[in-house]
């Protein structure tokens, strides 16, 4: 850690020493003019920081694929219990007898019971150059950490599940499906084009400059699962046992998993700057990026071997940063 902002104290002392030798009557670079004189073109080398928060939104699927379980219900279709608790209730001893097989349900059939909606923090880091003759428009490649933020249900899926195959015919069970704990962090790089509104060579001082910016990158996301067996339906799936071990009660206590996504993203921005001093504006801005989809996976003891649960699709990451950029 210490290295770590060392080095950042050197980058920023250099960008400093830039901008003194830049107002002691440093000149940039251009197309040569005459007796030793360059015309100013414009064109600058650009660095910038920037720090903020993040907002997450998204709708999550279903992606358990297929997963059936039995239902027990009395003969005129009410008061639904599980194939497990009906065994148990048998098994015990008790008054089961008038319950009749209902029939299987999918579990892949439910809905989630919420969806993406978190909120967390941003930071990132950008290089790029000002185009010659074309300063208005700059070209920047920029990495982007959205820290580790968290989605939670419990319920994960919720919804009425139609029965088929038992001895009561037309029956839905009002159905709950595990609980889950789960942490999301996302890097990106990216590659935008951005245009600065003003006139002339040189950015003007004391001024807002208004800016638009968009491109595409590489969105690289980790997902770590934790999913709970709350309602006694996943821990009799025998495929499911791979994926963590029954414990004293009979209950499935599953491996906590890890998944990464690579997408394609899209990315927006709109922002002003403000001159600082001649290579150096504070820069306040809103970046949009669009994430195809999230996915979160159970995973075997020793991570061999995954099975998708559920996913966010359409994911947006609206973030809101304040920053420096050096122009020089």
């Amino acid at each position: 850690m210490k290295a770590k902002i060392i080095s950042v104290v050197s980058v920023l002392s250099c960008l400093c020493a830039g901008g003194a030798h830049a107002a002691s009557g440093w000149q940039y670079q251009g197309s040569y003019a005459r007796d030793g004189v360059y015309r100013d073109d414009g064109s600058r080398f650009v660095v910038s920081f920037r720090g903020g928060a993040s907002f997450q939104s998204g709708k999550i699927n279903n992606e358990v694929g297929s997963l059936t379980t039995e239902y027990y219900v009395l003969p005129d279709g009410s008061s639904p219990i599980s194939a497990a608790y009906y065994d148990d209730c048998v098994a015990a001893g008790t008054a089961c007898d008038a319950y009749v097989y209902a029939g299987m349900g999918d579990i892949a059939d439910l809905p989630a019971a919420k969806n993406l909606s978190a909120f967390s923090f941003a930071a990132g880091a950008s290089i790029g150059l000002t185009i010659p003759n074309s300063p208005q428009w700059r070209m920047e490649i920029g990495w982007d950490h959205i820290a580790e933020t968290e989605y939670n249900a419990t319920p994960l899926f919720e919804g009425g599940l139609p029965l088929h195959g038992g001895a009561v015919d037309g029956v839905v069970v009002d159905v709950q499906s595990g609980g889950v704990q789960s942490t999301i962090s996302t890097d990106i790089f990216s590659a935008m084009a951005f245009y600065d509104f003003f006139d002339g060579t040189q950015k003007p001082l004391q001024q807002f400059i208004p800016y638009v910016g968009f491109g595409v990158g590489y969105a690289d996301t980790t997902t770590v699962l934790n999913l709970a067996d709350l309602y006694g339906d996943l821990s009799f799936s025998v495929d499911l046992q791979n994926f963590g071990e029954l414990d004293q009660y009979g209950v499935l206590q599953f491996y906590p998993s890890t998944k990464n996504t690579a997408n394609v993203a899209g990315l927006l921005a709109l922002g002003v700057s403000y001159g600082l001093a001649e290579n150096t504006f504070l820069d306040m801005g809103i970046r949009l990026t669009y994430i195809p989809k999230i996915e979160w996976a159970l995973s075997n003891a020793d991570a061999t071997r995954q099975r998708d649960w559920f996913s966010a699709t359409n994911v947006f990451y609206t973030n809101i940063m304040v920053g420096l950029r050096f122009e020089f």
